[in-house]
């Protein structure tokens, strides 16, 4: 079985290659993925069906070039840390931002069950007006 560090990294790097079904195929059924307040898709999804709605096809949506780069992935055993910087160019004002970030993810049963982002979301508010 996959340690709960491999499953994050080929969420990560299925995300590099743009591969949307790769970035979903860990996220478990009864995953709770929260979002940060202040942030556009800001709240709780449950489940990769939720998360690609509401999550990452909301912001591609909104915003061109979004992009998440990894710049140091943490193991802490069923819990693993991603840091890095998101970034984009909001469509409606054509501002663009770049902000640090983290990923909290939490892994059970092969499976993601738990995912939290913590961003600078004043930042990508800036961009949005």
């Amino acid at each position: 079985m996959r340690t709960a560090y491999e499953i994050v990294k080929a969420h990560y790097d299925a995300n590099a290659r743009r591969d949307m079904d790769g970035m979903l195929a860990d996220i478990a059924a009864d995953c709770r993925w929260i979002e940060m307040d202040g942030f556009p898709c800001a709240g709780t999804h449950v489940g990769p069906q939720e998360v690609f709605k509401n999550v990452f096809f909301a912001l591609g949506e909104a915003f061109d070039g979004y992009t998440f780069a990894l710049e140091r992935l943490l193991d802490a055993g069923s819990d693993v840390i991603g840091i890095g910087d998101y970034a984009g160019t909001y469509r409606q004002t054509g501002k663009s931002f770049k902000a640090r970030v983290v990923h909290v993810w939490s892994v059970a049963d092969g499976k993601i069950r738990r995912f939290e982002q913590f961003t600078d979301t004043l930042r990508v508010a800036d961009a949005m007006r």
